[in-house]
């Protein structure tokens, strides 16, 4: 998908504020019980396959659930969706609300297929 210069723009910004994790380094935080990973994806895109293991809420609706989700605010929290940039967006918003470890996962969904990462297929 093409992206708009603006919202680049806007991307750019919050990633002065965030801090972003490579694929690598999620797969090795996986090793840690208390990481959540959260796909911030539409559900059609959750619908299709997701990080093994992540929870769901998405972009639109993830203010307001986070809190159901994720009740620490000290919980280390790494977000992904399709190539980074919704989830450094939803990473700004969160950091914002409290929480102390926020992630984005550069590159998303498709540097994780990419690499070879652990998937749940469909809507198991």
């Amino acid at each position: 998908m093409d992206h708009t210069p603006r919202f680049l723009a806007l991307v750019a910004q919050v990633r002065a504020r965030i801090t972003e994790v490579s694929v690598a380094e999620v797969q090795g935080l996986l090793s840690s019980d208390s990481v959540r990973i959260v796909d911030v994806r539409e559900d059609r895109e959750w619908s299709a396959g997701r990080v093994s293991g992540a929870i769901h809420a998405g972009k639109g609706v993830i203010e307001r659930d986070i809190e159901t989700l994720v009740p620490d605010v000290n919980t280390p929290i790494v977000l992904y969706c399709g190539g980074g940039y919704r989830s450094a967006l939803a990473a700004d918003a969160l950091q914002r609300m409290g929480y102390t470890h926020v992630r984005s996962m550069d590159g998303g969904w498709r540097a994780w297929n990419d690499a070879g990462g652990a998937v749940d297929s469909g809507d198991a």
